[in-house]
């Protein structure tokens, strides 16, 4: 039998700037005072769990994630390895990280990152968190692989778009919030506009039957209107995130079974 280790599990889907929902999701449920004790994140969820993991309450992340306009989240290179680069981001986690390795922040973190060269998903939880996080939000072909230890990583979404491995059958409580509908969409044209699209549909794979083993699963719809290259909607995707899970947390079963778990 699996020891549990954690009263409350929380696990963050990649999505790009969609990633905002979970600040809004966190907001919500730290409000109902469910506060995580351990997160595991992929691509924009390790970027939202290691701002929280180190501390950050998850309206000053957004205001500290605000602050970056697009052109300094990604600027366009030469493609060689990617379209963009993501030294806008980097700066953001190396100014405002006070934890430098996993072992020294506030919350366990897990963060999900593809291994290219052998072709499987690895979950980093020790070393140095930098390198860890930007791999797991490296977007293949807009952004370039990132090396650890001779080793090319990529997002995590590709093969583990919801995390939920590391801390399954570990919490009293388990969480997902997953920031990827896939809806219709009229327009697709454009290098970006393509391989923002396919690399969204192939995140989409397996979430329905992932999405069983939560006890809280938040997945608002509307986000399908929000496009992953958008950090300038964060607010408004913030506000979807925090708003799907207050209505959430209104279903009185689900009160009941937070009651028996978390008291």
């Amino acid at each position: 039998m699996t020891e549990i280790n954690y009263n409350t599990g929380l696990v963050l889907s990649g999505g790009g700037a969609r990633g905002f929902a979970h600040l809004g999701v966190l907001q919500a449920l730290n409000e109902a005072e469910i506060f995580p004790d351990v997160l595991s994140g992929t691509s924009a969820g390790a970027l939202a769990g290691v701002m929280y993991c180190d501390g950050y309450p998850p309206k000053e992340i957004v205001k500290i994630m605000k602050a970056s306009s697009r052109l300094n989240y990604m600027r366009p290179t030469l493609p060689r390895d990617g379209l963009l680069q993501i030294s806008g981001i980097i700066k953001i986690l190396e100014t405002h990280l006070s934890a430098k390795t996993f072992r020294e922040l506030k919350i366990p973190l897990y963060v999900a990152a593809t291994d290219l060269n052998n072709g499987k998903v690895v979950y980093f939880n020790e070393g140095v968190l930098l390198d860890a996080v930007i791999a797991s939000a490296s977007i293949p072909v807009l952004f370039k692989p990132v090396i650890i230890n001779k080793i090319f990583y990529v997002d995590g979404g590709i093969l583990d778009n919801l995390p939920i491995r590391p801390i399954e059958n570990k919490c009293r409580l388990t969480i997902g919030s997953f920031v990827n509908p896939i809806g219709h969409e009229d327009i697709i044209s454009g290098l970006t506009k393509i391989a923002e699209r396919t690399f969204m549909l192939s995140m989409s794979k397996e979430v329905l039957e992932k999405s069983k083993k939560f006890d809280l699963f938040i997945a608002p719809l509307e986000l399908k209107d929000f496009g992953i290259l958008s950090p300038e909607k964060g607010e408004e995707v913030y506000k979807v995130g925090y708003n799907a899970t207050r209505e959430k947390l209104k279903d009185p079963d689900l009160q009941k079974l937070l009651e028996s778990r978390l008291h």
